[in-house]
């Protein structure tokens, strides 16, 4: 099978970085250029751990040089900045995996948690990249908006029990995510000395995902629910791990639920009698989940890698489909634990 050539824009960060690990064993897809906004550097400078494995410049972002050695571009850029390149890409005719937020939501929704929007007509028929709902659909787009961490964990775990929820009550996510989540620019709040043995909410309510996993709900569930997102910070670099609280309108068997929505997809693990951890998911494009009731409450706990499977590992399942190859080529099954 001949080489697909692909690129990354924005390499500077963890996402970019484990593109550039998951690409470079990939099988089909052929790394050729990494560009960046800022870094002009050898790549192992900016990430050590590639030294003696990849010796590649950081090359400044310039349009007409993505095009000329991308087949598939992936965007590891802010929001925002994620947009300008995607728009001009697009309209070359390159295949575009964004795992920034600029096409993950409404026009309205975006424009009112984000910032102002400058590529409209894309966004309409960008496509959300959540294979397990939206496969056949990615396999025919050529915009991708890869989802956010928080909501690909979330709606992995609560989608296959909208039909049985009263929709009346509030559906309460509880999530922790490790410090990765909050990207390599220093904070206060991911500093050692205010993280290591600490935990905290942070943008309780209000947090941008919140609308994210609203409107996939209206979109794929077709249901309309009122949700109480509150994300947390752990002291651990990797992982997430979501607990969610609903209502359902009559009793029901949580697991059979869910074996039976996820018996086709080799990705969504079921767990029945041992608990789901972040550290059997750490490394790996799997999502862990498991349920419980008492009567009419439900409890959903779901794991996952928030860099694999909440952005770089899916950004790759996504592209493999986009490029008509098997979605489960290069992803990682292995994980870290002992």
């Amino acid at each position: 099978m001949p080489k697909i050539k692909v690129s990354i824009v924005g390499v500077g960060g963890y996402t970019g970085l484990e593109l550039v690990k998951l690409l470079l064993n990939h099988p089909v897809f052929e790394l050729k250029a990494v560009f960046a906004t800022e870094e002009n550097d050898e790549i192992s400078n900016i990430h050590p751990s590639l030294k003696d494995t990849l010796s590649m410049p950081i090359l400044q972002a310039n349009i007409q040089n993505i095009i000329k050695v991308s087949d598939l571009v992936f965007l590891a850029l802010p929001h925002k900045q994620a947009m300008e390149y995607a728009k001009p890409l697009h309209k070359e005719g390159i295949k575009i995996i964004d795992l920034s937020a600029d096409y993950r939501l409404s026009l309205e929704t975006y424009e009112e948690y984000y910032c102002p929007h400058s590529d409209k007509e894309n966004l309409k028929s960008a496509v959300y990249g959540l294979p397990e709902y939206n496969r056949n659909i990615i396999k025919k787009a050529s915009l991708i908006a890869n989802p956010g961490c928080y909501p690909t964990a979330t709606l992995l775990a609560i989608l296959p029990f909208i039909p049985y929820l009263d929709t009346a009550q509030t559906l309460y996510i509880d999530a922790k995510s490790g410090v990765s989540g909050a990207g390599k620019k220093l904070t206060a709040s991911s500093q050692f000395v205010t993280i290591n043995e600490n935990l905290f909410a942070y943008s309780a309510i209000n947090h941008r995902h919140s609308p994210e996993i609203k409107e996939q709900i209206q979109k794929i569930g077709k249901t309309q629910i009122k949700c109480l997102f509150v994300p947390h910070l752990i002291p651990i670099t990797r992982g997430m791990l979501v607990s969610i609280f609903a209502k359902l309108k009559s009793p029901l068997n949580p697991l059979e639920i869910l074996k039976q929505h996820y018996k086709q997809e080799p990705f969504i693990r079921i767990y029945e009698k041992s608990s789901v951890q972040i550290k059997n998911v750490a490394g790996t494009h799997f999502c862990d989940i498991s349920a419980k009731t008492d009567e009419k409450d439900l409890f959903i706990t779901a794991a996952i890698d928030n860099l694999l499977r909440g952005a770089s590992s899916q950004a790759l399942a996504n592209a493999n489909l986009v490029c008509g190859l098997e979605e489960s080529l290069g992803l990682p099954k292995i994980a870290y634990a002992p």
